[in-house]
């Protein structure tokens, strides 16, 4: 093209831009620039220079009106843009219409469109919940905890018909008590506290723990076999509420699941709590650590990190108050001091919120109203409840001198390391340090020297922060000091303000049961440790490739675990429990059974569970001064002046157990002559029944005598506790120790 075309087409701006024009560039357009600006440093191409400036004029002048026209163009042509120029973004168009027009055939492409899926049903919806909640936390928890109950209580499920743990004494005793809570709250709720046994002393029901909260249980079945069945099962579970509650407030508390699994195992199966296998309502301690983990998790509290007002629940609150109960109603042994830790949990959470809601306005409310609520009528329901089941118990007779029995009881210092002989670890090695004691039952209180390593380690290596290992260990010192009793300055400021002045009923004088409470602080202060050693071993495992612990670092976690659970160890004695009389499930009373004796009155009330007639035999409670009375009344049976002494009992039958008889003082009674005496002897295969109703009374029983015991007929005598406690089996029994009042016969329960 010439110069002077050039210049028509500069010299006519006006003209609308052609196709051709519209598609020059600005990468053209410089390039035009660039030789005018050539041309004009040549004279000789001066008027070229100048052509090709106003033709670079002209092609920029043509790009903008394309690119304002191209603005002014329908969205539909935005196609034939793209084919013209494959380079440029193509802005979406308007949508298609979704709806055909009118009298148009349907889209036969519909039928493969893609269908909307339907929301689970709630059947599935119930099936998948129900089948997470198998592989939960929790849930592994529970499944662990009972495997291991069954694994370390063993053989007691080898025999559950047939045989009790550590002695058959006690054991009868708290089956027994079991039994007559369910068969009464069935039959008459209202003579719930008047027990068939200790005939005719009222609310006998309240002389020991009554267990109360098993009453459920004892409604399932009948007999002495259900009852010792049901003893049995419950045994086991009552260990398995131990580590399941441990592991759920040591994890509320912020340990990992390692140091959780360790502080549940050492606080469930310590050796000293060996020695209270006999005692199902020591044994069932594990609603403490889990209504206290509910608490926490209700208040949104946690040792670790902290108050976190949104992780409250009320809830979570209201169980915990409702486990706390339940806790309380399996006996005032361990329910007491429960209820002054929350008490002081109360007094503090009376303190720490008003100034939270003084000192952050902005958290205002702390708690709300409906945690308020919850934690208001939980601690009024939990104060009403104990309060009525306490009546009864206050009514009891009175037991001997407070002081003189908690010093009896009361362990010194070096009991803390001294293990029961019912430890396969440290039974044996601990026999001569334990002959020392002067009551081993009650004394061997060793937690466990993994847990003391473990407890040790907590205070220089732990998760938790200096002040809060601090304030563990200042409360470890003051439940060891209570431990004590009164071999602490007497106990004058630490236990006997607390626990002195309550009625012998509740039983709440021997000390060392208060080692529940300490061996609790050890497992949190051990459980810091090993969660800290497992998350430094993870730290150091990032580093790896891949990124896990290898398996010995895997097996160093475990080590504390394994350890611990080897040191709970037991070496429990399961003697067989004695068989019922076939007489006992036909002789109606009120009777008397011989021979009667502290011990041998435990497996009476336990044959009792068959028709839970009216038998005044029975021990393990707090009458003791009233039942050694009527022992001694009753050595010379059948003679004139016992038979009048029990028909002023109301008392028209007497049991005698030939089998039972040997070596006792009733060994011949079932030979000596009665026709002179007005009453009437009947021999069975195993036993004798002798009717002491008097031919010369009325004949209806509404008319019979209910006047009190003649006291001219009751010898003089001490009315201190006169029970022993039995020792396991094959070790040797402990002398009888002298009703005297400085050394007062041990209670058992």
């Amino acid at each position: 093209m010439s110069d002077d075309a050039t210049s028509d087409k500069a010299a006519a701006p006006h003209k609308p831009a052609s196709s051709e024009s519209a598609l020059i560039t600005p990468a053209a357009a410089t390039s035009a620039g660039t030789k005018t600006a050539k041309a004009a440093s040549d004279p000789g191409k001066a008027e070229a220079a100048s052509g090709a400036g106003k033709a670079a004029g002209s092609v920029a002048a043509a790009t903008k009106t394309a690119e304002s026209e191209k603005d002014r163009k329908p969205a539909n042509d935005s196609v034939a843009d793209t084919v013209k120029d494959p380079q440029k973004t193509v802005k979406p168009g308007e949508p298609l219409p979704t709806e055909r027009p009118p009298g148009v055939p349907p889209d036969p492409w519909t039928a493969f469109a893609t269908a909307t899926e339907r929301p689970p049903g709630w059947f599935r919806r119930t099936t998948r919940a129900g089948l997470r909640s198998l592989i939960h936390e929790y849930a592994l928890v529970i499944y662990g905890g009972l495997l291991l109950a069954v694994a370390l209580t063993w053989p007691t499920l080898r025999y559950p018909l047939h045989t009790l743990p550590q002695d058959i004494w006690d054991p009868s005793r708290q089956a027994w008590q079991i039994a007559w809570g369910g068969h009464i709250l069935l039959t008459d709720p209202a003579r719930l506290w008047q027990a068939n046994a200790f005939y005719p002393e009222p609310n006998s029901f309240a002389y020991g723990d009554s267990l109360l909260g098993y009453a459920p249980f004892g409604m399932i079945g009948e007999g002495p076999v259900a009852a010792v069945l049901r003893y049995n099962v419950l045994f086991v579970l009552a260990h398995a509420l131990l580590a399941i509650g441990g592991y759920a407030l040591v994890r509320q508390l912020g340990a990992g699941r390692t140091g959780a699994a360790v502080a549940a195992v050492a606080f469930a199966y310590a050796p000293w709590r060996l020695a209270q296998e006999g005692h199902l309502d020591i044994v069932s301690a594990g609603a403490i650590p889990l209504a206290l983990a509910m608490l926490a998790r209700g208040h949104g509290w946690s040792l670790r990190r902290g108050f976190r007002p949104h992780r409250r629940h009320a809830g979570w609150a209201a169980a915990g108050w409702l486990v706390a109960i339940w806790q309380v109603s399996l006996g005032f042994s361990l329910g007491v001091p429960f209820l002054y830790v929350l008490g002081l949990i109360l007094l503090v959470l009376l303190v720490a919120v008003p100034l939270r809601w003084f000192r952050r306005p902005v958290d205002r409310p702390v708690l709300g109203w409906r945690l308020l609520l919850t934690d208001t009528l939980g601690s009024l329901i939990l104060v009403g409840v104990s309060a009525l089941i306490a009546i009864p118990y206050f009514k009891a007779p009175a037991g001997g001198p407070a002081g003189t029995e908690i010093a009896f009881y009361s362990p010194p210092l070096r009991s803390l390391l001294i293990g029961p002989a019912e430890s396969r670890i440290w039974g044996a090695p601990h026999e001569v340090p334990r002959s020392s004691l002067s009551w081993p039952a009650e004394m061997g209180l060793l937690p466990g020297f993994v847990l003391y390593a473990l407890a040790l380690a907590g205070l220089a290596f732990s998760i938790w922060t200096l002040r809060q290992r601090l304030l563990l260990l200042a409360g470890l010192v003051v439940t060891i000091i209570l431990t004590l009793g009164t071999n602490f300055f007497d106990g004058r400021w630490t236990y006997l303000p607390l626990f002195g002045h309550l009625p012998a009923s509740l039983g709440l004088r021997i000390p060392g049961r208060l080692m529940l409470w300490a061996t609790l602080l050890l497992a949190i202060l051990a459980a810091g440790a090993v969660a800290e050693f497992v998350r430094r071993a993870e730290q150091v495992a990032e580093q790896r490739i891949p990124p896990w612990p290898g398996p010995w670092l895997r097996l160093a976690t475990l080590l504390p675990l394994a350890l611990v659970l080897l040191e709970g160890w037991n070496a429990t004695a399961h003697p067989v429990a004695p068989t019922q009389p076939l007489a006992m499930r036909t002789v109606t009373g009120p009777m008397l059974v011989l021979p009667t004796s502290a011990l041998t009155d435990q497996t009476v009330m336990l044959w009792s569970t068959s028709r839970f007639q009216p038998i005044a035999n029975g021990a393990g409670g707090f009458a003791a001064g009233r039942q050694a009375v009527l022992r001694r009344n009753v050595e010379a049976f059948p003679d004139s002046e016992t038979i009048q002494y029990l028909r002023s009992l109301n008392i028209d039958k007497v049991l005698l157990l030939r089998s039972q008889a040997a070596g006792t003082p009733w060994e011949r009674a079932g030979d000596i002559p009665v026709d002179a005496l007005g009453i009437r002897r009947e021999d069975l295969d195993d036993a004798v029944i002798f009717y002491l109703t008097d031919p010369a009374a009325p004949a209806n029983p509404a008319q019979q005598p209910t006047t009190p015991p003649n006291p001219s007929l009751q010898p003089s005598f001490p009315l201190t506790p006169s029970l022993q406690q039995s020792a396991p089996a094959g070790l040797p029994s402990q002398p009888p120790t002298p009703l005297t009042a400085t050394s007062p016969t041990p209670l058992t329960g």
